[in-house]
C-alpha cells in the first residue's frame, strides 16, 4: 500500500476574510507536513495536496469541521511523496482565474451537477448531449473524453471564447468537465448566464469519473499539475489505452512534455525525446524557435 496520497479538492463558499483563512490552512498543513498548492478567494477555496496517508486522512477530517466547507468531493489518489517540493498557500481574486464580469458569482450561478453514474449511463444509453472540455489545450491533447469538444484554450481566461465556438448548442444538453470540477463548475455558470437552456458540470470532474470507471469512455492519460505530469487509470485493469498525444515537431506518439527554452514562447508542449535530442538536448518546442534563439544569440 502506497503510504503517501494526493489530495484534490475544491469549494466555491462565501469568505469573509481571505487572509485568516490563509494562516489557517498554513498551520493545519505545516502541522501535518503537507505540500502542495492551495488557492484562498472571496469566492472559495481550491486546493491540490500530497502528504502522508494518515496525515491527509486527518486533515480532511479537519476541513469537514469548519462551517461552509460541508459536502466536498475530496479526490484521493496514490502519489510519490515527491509530487510537489513546498507548500503554497496564496490568496488571490478567483480560486481558478476566468477574469470574468464582475457581477458573475458562481456561488449563485452554475450549471446543474450530474455524477458520474449518470454519465456513464448516458454514454450507453444513445442520449444526445455535448460534452464539452474546459482544459487548457495542452492538458486535452494527452488525454479526453471521447467525442468531447476541444475548447482550444490556452489558458482558462479564454472561458468568454466558448460562447462563440459552442453557440450553436445554445438549446442543446451541454456537459462541462475538467480535472477535479473546480473549471467546469465556473464554466457552467458562465454558459448558463450566457443563455444557455440546459447546461451539467460533472461533479467531482474527471479523476472522479476515471476512479469509478478507469480508462472508460476515455482516450488516453490524465494531465495533473505536479511532477507525475499524466495520470493513467487503466493500470491493474484490462484496459490498455494507446498513446494518443503528438509531438508537436515530427508529430509521432509521446507523452513527454517541456516548456519551450525560448522565453518569448515557453510554451507547454508535448515533444518527444527523439526532437530534443536533434536539438542537441534543448528543449525547444518548434524548429521555428530554436531558429529564432539561435538568431538572437549571434
Amino acid at each position: 500500500m502506497n503510504k503517501y496520497k494526493n489530495l484534490l479538492f475544491y469549494k466555491y463558499t462565501k469568505i469573509e476574510q481571505p487572509e485568516r483563512v490563509k494562516f489557517e490552512q498554513m498551520g493545519i498543513c505545516n502541522s501535518l507536513e503537507l505540500k502542495g498548492r492551495i488557492i484562498v478567494a472571496k469566492e472559495g477555496l481550491n486546493a491540490t495536496l500530497e502528504g502522508r496517508r494518515h496525515n491527509i486522512n486527518k486533515y480532511i477530517e479537519y476541513m469537514k469541521t469548519l462551517k461552509g466547507f460541508e459536502n466536498i468531493d475530496f479526490k484521493v489518489s496514490e502519489s510519490t511523496g515527491s509530487a510537489y517540493p513546498r507548500l503554497s498557500v496564496k490568496v488571490r481574486d478567483e480560486i481558478v482565474s476566468a477574469h470574468l464580469d464582475e457581477d458573475f458569482d458562481p456561488n449563485e450561478t452554475s450549471g446543474k451537477y450530474i455524477y458520474s453514474e449518470e454519465l456513464h449511463e448516458w454514454f450507453r444509453n444513445g442520449k444526445e448531449f455535448y460534452l464539452v472540455d474546459m482544459r487548457n489545450d495542452y492538458e486535452q491533447v494527452s488525454g479526453h473524453f471521447e467525442g468531447s469538444i476541444n475548447s482550444n484554450f490556452e489558458n482558462f481566461r479564454d472561458l468568454p471564447k466558448i460562447k462563440e465556438k459552442i453557440g450553436h448548442l445554445v438549446d442543446k444538453t451541454i456537459v462541462t468537465v475538467c480535472t477535479g470540477g473546480v473549471r467546469c463548475e465556473k464554466a457552467s455558470g458562465y454558459l448558463v448566464k450566457c443563455g444557455f437552456k440546459d447546461v451539467y458540470q460533472l461533479y467531482g470532474g474527471i479523476q472522479t469519473y476515471m476512479a469509478k470507471y478507469p480508462g472508460e469512455d476515455w482516450l488516453g492519460k490524465l494531465y495533473v499539475f505536479d511532477k507525475r505530469t499524466l495520470i493513467d487509470f487503466t493500470k491493474g485493469t484490462d484496459k490498455k489505452h494507446p498513446v494518443i498525444g503528438k509531438c508537436t515537431i515530427c508529430k509521432n506518439s509521446t507523452e513527454h512534455y517541456i516548456d519551450c527554452l525560448r522565453p518569448e514562447c515557453h510554451a507547454h508542449q508535448l515533444v518527444c525525446e527523439d526532437c530534443i535530442e536533434k536539438f542537441g538536448g534543448k528543449p525547444f518546442c518548434s524548429h521555428k524557435c530554436m531558429e529564432i534563439s539561435n538568431r538572437n544569440n549571434d
